[in-house]
């Protein structure tokens, strides 16, 4: 405890460089709060990024984010839209008719229905219309057949707009054949509440926290804790801002999945938190009349092999996730190394040592 003002530092400079990142550069969300449609697609060979986003930009789905995704073989295509605006509508449906009347000429069929999503067609036969449900897929159009009784000759086309990007792509780029690791669609309104109840469900996680550490031990201990959770995620917020774009292959977006990282470390943290705090509570009932650093110390020295021991078979793990879980993982895997880390260091001094500060300022006694 006697080096914690340089530890102060240490944390002040890295929360204000932290925040300055979001302040300036933003917190980049994922799909799952911004809405829209997201495609991941992975190449058989390495793709020319510049290429593919000059041929995406032209299909007419307005501004469109493409990026590498976890290699040079992997392509993260996102836009706002959620369906095919109506003036490139009638370019989707011309190109199916054009797929269909190339490979089956003077082929008998009937538009049953049209709409902003689908098309559905009716054939003459069955084998008929399972062969063209087959050679739209193959260029990239969802189609399946029908499953009503009455119309077993019908296949369904679907319009969206991960159908129009496979087309193109399959179009544009025959020599470079790829396959769809993930399809995502998210509504705007499901996108803000999805953001908002991320956030309430960390601030009452916090509180709960706080009453529950109030009651076991001391307000000041409740409060040096919750302060270090918050130390804990705006450090881990601020990492992921800093980084964002720097490290290739990394997504490092704030999705629900990194959420759901940010509330296991402040779990992860507390549990560290509190058996440090028990450990002090035990030296203070044990040496009521040595100084409250000193026992903070003892109960600190007590419990750091312990500490460093379980901190350490907990990263391997996830160092494992982040090397081996995909991209679809890594960000909550890397949300967890970050967070371990520094929940480790704010357990002895940030936590620790607030309860110490406030006990010097005020000149309390702790007691129990």
């Amino acid at each position: 405890m006697g080096k914690r003002t340089y530890f102060y530092f240490v944390s002040g400079f890295i929360l204000l460089i932290g925040l300055l990142s979001i302040l300036i550069k933003g917190l980049e969300f994922g799909i799952d709060f911004k809405g829209g449609s997201e495609v991941a697609i992975q190449f058989e060979k390495p793709v020319d990024i510049s290429y593919l986003r000059n041929v995406v930009n032209k299909i007419g789905l307005g501004e469109v984010e493409v990026k590498t995704f976890g290699g040079s073989t992997g392509v993260l295509i996102r836009t706002t839209l959620q369906e095919i605006p109506k003036n490139v509508l009638p370019v989707v449906k011309s190109r199916i008719e054009k797929i269909i009347n190339d490979n089956f000429p003077n082929i008998e069929k009937q538009e049953l229905e049209s709409t902003s999503n689908s098309i559905t067609y009716s054939f003459s036969n069955d084998s008929t219309a399972e062969a063209v449900a087959n050679k739209l897929f193959e260029n990239g159009f969802t189609s399946t057949k029908t499953s009503e009784e009455i119309s077993k000759t019908g296949i369904v086309v679907k319009l969206g707009i991960s159908d129009w990007i496979k087309d193109n792509l399959s179009e544009k780029i025959k020599e470079n054949k790829f396959n769809v690791l993930k399809e995502d669609k998210v509504g705007p309104k499901v996108g803000g509440e999805l953001k908002r109840d991320a956030v309430i469900a960390i601030i009452l996680s916090l509180i709960v926290i706080m009453i529950y550490l109030a009651f076991r031990f001391k307000f000041a201990f409740a409060l040096g804790a919750v302060i270090a959770l918050f130390h804990d995620v705006l450090i881990t917020l601020g990492v992921f801002v800093v980084l964002y774009g720097v490290i290739p292959g990394f997504n490092l977006e704030i999705s629900i999945s990194v959420v759901a990282a940010f509330l296991t470390l402040v779990g992860y943290s507390i549990n560290d938190t509190v058996i440090v705090f028990d450990r002090v509570r035990e030296q203070i009932k044990i040496h009521k009349t040595i100084p409250l650093e000193e026992n903070m110390n003892l109960a600190i020295n007590k419990t750091l092999s312990r500490t460093l021991i379980t901190v350490f078979t907990t990263l391997l793990t996830i160092i494992v996730l982040l090397i081996f879980g995909g991209d679809v993982l890594r960000g909550f895997a890397f949300a967890l190394l970050i967070g371990m880390i520094t929940g480790t260091y704010s357990s002895v001094f940030v936590a620790s040592a607030f309860v110490l500060e406030y006990a010097n300022r005020t000149n309390s006694k702790v007691t129990f």
